[in-house]
């Protein structure tokens, strides 16, 4: 796949306090390239929501991408998955939804767990937490360099966890090709203007 590069908006319904549609439209109105559906609440799925998001993505040229879920995904139409530690098969997700799909998976820190990810059909390879995170305050830390001995591994590198404006130049220089930024977006008081101020980071190395 083509290796994008900027932000990777994570919508974690479960830490928001509504569904805040217009911070969404502000994120992708400002830059970011993929839009990741996060939703752990008892009454997840909602397919309203996803149908909604669905047509914000396609309207702003952005990805949509959902969460744990690959069935979800194929049902829906998303653009792809993202498959956590224990989400079931990348083989199965990749013959689900077909060569062009994109399929994203955890690393944590381990290059062999990405490596054995794309052999069986991942598309990018995602490691972190690399700052405190409160979304997933007890994920394991990750360090920067993980970040560039994956740039060899010829697939998209994203990097994750507490990551914002002011601490992902570090990441970005080290390997990162998007940064997925859920607080750091979403809790902000102006969700486009974080976006705009990720986006920057990206665009001041592009022309260097």
């Amino acid at each position: 796949m083509n290796a994008p590069r900027g932000v990777y908006a994570i919508y974690d319904l479960a830490s928001l306090a509504s569904d805040r549609l217009d911070a969404v439209e502000a994120v992708l109105s400002a830059g970011a390239v993929w839009l990741q559906y996060r939703d752990k609440r008892e009454s997840a799925p909602d397919r309203g929501l996803l149908a909604e998001l669905a047509a914000l993505t396609q309207s702003h040229g952005a990805k949509l991408i959902v969460n744990d879920d690959w069935r979800l995904a194929v049902e829906i139409g998303a653009d792809g998955v993202h498959l956590g530690q224990s989400d079931g098969s990348v083989t199965q997700a990749r013959s689900a939804f077909g060569p062009n799909a994109i399929i994203g998976i955890s690393c944590q820190d381990r290059i062999e767990r990405a490596r054995a990810g794309i052999a069986a059909g991942a598309s990018y390879v995602s490691f972190g937490r690399f700052f405190t995170s409160t979304t997933k305050p007890d994920a394991p830390p990750a360090a920067p360099g993980v970040l560039t001995a994956a740039r060899e591994l010829g697939v998209p590198v994203v990097a994750i966890g507490g990551i914002n404006a002011g601490n992902a130049a570090t990441l970005i220089d080290a390997g990162a090709d998007l940064v997925a930024v859920s607080a750091g977006l979403f809790a902000a008081a102006d969700p486009g203007a974080a976006t705009a101020e990720l986006d920057r980071l990206f665009a001041d190395r592009a022309q260097n």
